[in-house]
């Protein structure tokens, strides 16, 4: 299982490669993914379905201290699902290469997200963790957000996406609280031990209102959004703006199934809490009915199917969460049915619209004529849908009738309950079976005028055929096999029988005599009742101009969709109104309030707290004096940074202060720490240093009056308040210190002596790496308010300072800009390939003790850097301040030679050092799932060398690397954006300069 998710994955993320070689072709290689995936999982039919009853589990620890695992269960109603995930997903994926065009921009993401779609589904459905489900639901979400929203320039395809994001999302969080609800409750957030547990927690529940109903009312909530049942059903018709393809995948065979298979999947334990039945009965059948009624009412071929989905997902809805056992045989039949032939519907409609150009049925005409495989395919779909024999759709139809006839004579809800729910269905039925036929006709017969458009006494002429392609079988070749599917479930069902028999096995039985899933069951009243919804579909088709003129004349009810729209509006008013009463571009309002709310709300947590800590205090730890020396030259710092006027010494007295706490790291015994805060202290300076040239010296002028006394009293409140906490922090302590048991673990566990290195790249190495990663964001974030160029494009080496073709903004021709110019003339040693400041600054800028001393250290610093990187295990360093030490050597180089220099210096881009670093550590944790272990789990390998002796090697280095690689490339990031860059608009910013060569001037142009 790990691996055809990871096959889905890998493939996604090489998918933009494929497309850019073979074009529209790499669909097939795509699909190929699903096609070996569902090959695998025929093979696993013998294991799911062993007499032994024990089905395949892949469980990897993840938090176990929380009890989330990865934890894959391939059981019946798995299998049975991923038979559709995956055998829909190859067909849909091979009809794209036939349904794109060559030249379609985009086709390489949208390829790479259908394809992790695919995978993400069936990690969903074999998810045996609650919180892994959600993960995997959540994902869904995303993706299909991206799908919906293919066509980024079409306003209404972001519109849809954006809806369907929001509502699936809404109703995600929810589920997201009843599943720690329910997990909480049973002790476990396995899906197969919380079910295993549920009698005993239905049990214990006693009245309703408890947290286990709450809990499965909340996932409901989000098996109703994605499931798109009412009040959440107009984001699915809208989501029909995504490309046809997704519309088959995500919105018949896949997504939407994601809340049919929730209930499906918690219905044996859960059916009997208190909301259930409410919710997925009222829902289901309001859902079936509205959808049935608006589909009666579209001229779209598309939206007839969008809206006839939400008709039969609320049908789907109903039957799965009735809780018995001939229900949960019905509804994975019916689940089965539907896949086929909505997705073979939908299919067929990206035919019609490629061949034809339209989808509207008042166009279409004699379309079965010009393709009549096409209208066979769309025939056989249509009437399965439908429910006519001898199909799919008429076997689970009436298995489905007969199971809700058991619970009307022998279930616990009554019998005139029973009955109502009955006629409800057969009610949604028959609008089913007439936008079946609204379907076919629309799109397949050939149409004649309107009444009223003929002469008197003649009959009207039919209306010219539609222009339409032939369709070649590679085209055909995806629906048809699904109705060939069709054909054959009905012929032969069961064979799905035995495939949802241990399924609905566990459900309690309402009719004492077994039912099966049978084409011809006798005259029942089954039979019966598919004959008056065949009736009934037939003569609301026949009167379909009547029944469409009833409609126009109906009264509007709630549009579900206007009220979303003005709910949306009213936030954004609010959060206009919001951000206007508060983000006042005010920093002092800013920092008024939060310094204010800080102080007030520690403050009242301290007042009671009680006295107890204030007899426990001592001001100098061990008697140094040298404590009181750098708290000293703390405040100082601190002090004249508030009282500087100019921008330089405000930041260079900010530095001073993080010297000063550098200085008490390294008295406190944390040589780490104090290593690292010196570095990065010097990295920001450098930072800011160079920003400030492009702003002007003096801070302007301090607030005066009432505000200036508001200041200092608000920092004075706020410094107290934060030195008591400290106190109080310190002396409140009852446990024995976590920090205590450290170094033994650091030894043990992750074979190093240095308890804060191996902390960072072992203990807690999900920590460093959301660390790197923030690191990565905060560079590409810098590096996009600067730049104007690429992101990976390398900086202009030395070479083009001599050959002059550094051009300038504003000069048309490429003619070098006045500065080059200027450092080319002076040029002194041109054979020079390490230090280029010779040839790339001018004499007044130049320094020849920093190039000096540059030539001499700036090896021995990029050393020093390994050195901290390689002994960081055992000793003072690490990949972060070994990291930090190579940048500084590069600042230095920059220093001395100018942004020539840097280039010469940094031959790799910053983006590719962090892309390596990022990918560094990302295979590092991955790397012991491979050989049985955890993520980040670490190895101590020792061998001897010739030379070096006995080598002790832990793993976690390797992470190191990725941290190295990661601040590198973010030193790069800083001094490209803040160096080079302005360097070089400051270059593009010089007006007319005159040079003197031979007592004459050379006027050089702007």
């Amino acid at each position: 299982m790990l691996i055809v998710l990871c096959a889905h994955f890998i493939m996604a993320l090489l998918a933009p490669i494929f497309f850019s070689r073979w074009g529209r072709a790499a669909f097939y290689v795509l699909a190929a993914v699903p096609a070996a995936s569902f090959a695998w999982l025929l093979t696993q039919y013998g294991a799911v379905y062993s007499a032994t009853g024990i089905n395949p589990v892949l469980d990897i620890p993840w938090i176990p201290a929380l009890g989330v695992n990865l934890t894959f269960r391939m059981d019946a109603l798995a299998w049975l699902m991923s038979l559709l995930v995956l055998g829909v997903g190859a067909l849909v994926l091979a009809y794209c290469a036939r349904y794109f065009k060559t030249d379609d921009a985009g086709l390489g993401g949208f390829g790479a997200q259908l394809l992790a779609f695919a995978g993400v589904m069936f990690g969903l459905v074999t998810a045996d963790n609650l919180i892994l489900l959600f993960v995997f639901w959540e994902l869904t979400t995303v993706l299909s957000y991206l799908l919906i929203g293919y066509a980024r320039t079409r306003i209404a395809a972001r519109r849809a996406a954006l809806q369907a994001l929001v509502v699936t999302t809404f109703g995600g969080l929810a589920m997201l609280v009843g599943l720690i609800m329910v997990g909480e409750g049973a002790g476990t957030y396995s899906i197969s031990d919380v079910l295993d547990r549920a009698p005993q927690l239905v049990a214990a529940t006693g009245t309703p209102g408890t947290v286990l109903d709450i809990g499965v009312a909340l996932i409901l909530v989000g098996a109703v959004t994605k499931s798109a049942l009412l009040p959440f059903h107009f984001w699915l018709p809208g989501a029909m703006a995504a490309p046809t393809p997704v519309s088959a995948y995500l919105h018949a065979a896949a997504m939407v199934k994601a809340g049919i298979y929730l209930v499906a999947r918690l219905a044996p334990g859960f059916s009997g809490t208190a909301h259930w039945q409410l919710l997925v009965t009222v829902l289901g059948l309001a859902t079936m009915l509205v959808g049935g009624w608006r589909a009666l009412r579209q001229h779209d071929l598309k939206l007839i199917l969008a809206y006839g989905t939400v008709s039969q997902l609320g049908f789907l809805m109903v039957v799965v969460g009735l809780g018995s056992r001939e229900a949960a045989l019905a509804g994975m039949a019916m689940v089965l049915a539907h896949g086929l032939f909505k997705a073979a519907l939908f299919l067929v409609v990206g035919i019609i619209d490629h061949q034809s150009g339209t989808r509207d049925i008042r166009e279409l005409s004699g379309v079965f004529r010009s393709a009549p495989a096409l209208g066979v395919v769309a025939l056989i779909g249509a009437a399965s849908m439908a429910g006519l024999p001898p199909l799919a759709g008429f076997v689970a139809k009436e298995s489905v009738f007969a199971a809700f006839e058991a619970h009307a004579r022998y279930g616990s809800a009554g019998h005139a309950a029973g009955v109502a729910v009955l006629a409800l269905l057969v009610i949604g039925s028959i609008l089913t079976f007439a936008y079946s036929a609204r379907f076919l006709w629309g799109g397949f017969a050939r149409k004649r005028p309107a009444p009223g458009g003929a002469a008197r006494g003649r009959a009207a002429a039919p209306v010219a055929d539609t222009p339409f392609k032939s369709v070649g079988w590679l085209f055909l070749g995806a629906p048809a096999l699904l109705s060939l599917l069709t054909v054959a479930y009905g012929a032969y069902p069961q064979l799905a029988e035995r495939w949802i028999a241990p399924y609905s096995a566990p459900f309690p039985a309402n009719d004492p005599h077994p039912q099966h899933l049978l084409l011809w069951h006798g005259v029942t009243l089954p039979l019966v009742l598919s004959a008056v919804v065949v009736g009934g579909g037939l003569a609301l088709f026949l009167l379909r101009r009547r029944f469409e003129s009833l409609q126009a004349r109906m009264p509007a009810l709630v549009d579900l969709e206007r009220l979303y729209r003005q709910a949306i509006v009213v936030l954004d008013l609010v959060a206009i109104w919001v951000t206007g009463r508060t983000q006042r571009g005010s920093l002092f309002f800013y920092l008024a309030v939060i310094l204010g709310t800080a102080i007030a709300a520690v403050s009242a947590v301290l007042a009671t707290t009680g006295p107890d800590w204030l007899g426990r205090h001592y001001t100098v730890d061990g008697g140094t004096p040298f404590q009181v020396i750098a708290g000293v030259v703390i405040v100082v710092g601190a002090l004249a940074a508030a009282r500087a006027s100019k921008r330089f010494m405000a930041v260079l007295m900010v530095s001073v202060t993080g010297y000063g706490v550098a200085l008490i790291f390294a008295l406190q015994g944390a040589p780490d720490l104090a290593l690292t805060q010196m570095l990065v202290e010097t990295i920001v300076l450098v930072a800011f240093v160079l920003a400030m040239r492009s702003l002007p010296p003096g801070l302007r002028e301090r607030t005066r009056g009432s505000h200036k006394l508001l200041r200092v009293i608000l920092g004075a409140a706020f410094g107290a308040v934060m030195v008591v906490v400290g106190v109080v922090a310190m002396g409140s302590r009852i446990a024995t210190p976590v920090s205590l048991g450290l170094p033994a673990l650091a030894y043990t566990g992750g074979g190093g002596l240095n308890v804060v290195n191996v902390t960072l790249v072992d203990i807690r190495a999900w920590d460093t790496f959301g660390e790197i990663s923030v690191l990565a964001i905060a560079a590409t974030g810098v590096a996009s308010l600067i730049f104007v160029r690429g992101r990976g494009q390398r900086l202009a080496r030395a070479e083009t300072v001599e050959t002059g073709s550094i051009g300038r903004v504003g000069v048309p021709d490429g003619s070098p800009s006045p500065v080059a110019e200027l450092a080319r003339r002076f040029a002194v040693v041109p054979g020079n390939p390490w230090l280029v400041a010779g040839r790339t600054l001018a004499p007044e800028r130049r320094s020849i003790i920093i190039e000096v001393v540059t030539r001499l250290v700036f090896h021995s610093i990029m050393v020093l850097s390994i050195y901290l990187l390689l002994a960081g295990h055992n000793g003072t360093g690490g990949g972060f301040a070994g990291g930090l030490v190579a940048g500084l050597a590069l600042t230095i180089r920059y220093l001395a030679g100018g942004r020539f220099e840097l280039a010469e210096a940094t031959r790799v881009s910053a983006g590719t050092l962090l892309g390596l670093g990022l990918a560094a550590a990302a295979l590092t944790a991955l790397a012991p799932l491979f050989l049985g272990g955890e993520v980040f789990q670490s190895a101590i390998l020792s061998f001897d060398l010739p030379v070096f002796g006995h080598v002790k090697f832990v793993t976690s280095t390797l992470f190191d690397i990725g941290v190295y690689l990661v601040v590198v490339g973010l030193v790069i990031d800083v001094l490209r954006s803040l160096g080079s860059e302005i360097d070089q608009h400051e270059e593009d910013g010089i007006g007319d300069i005159t040079l003197i060569e031979d007592d004459e001037p050379l006027e050089v142009g702007r």
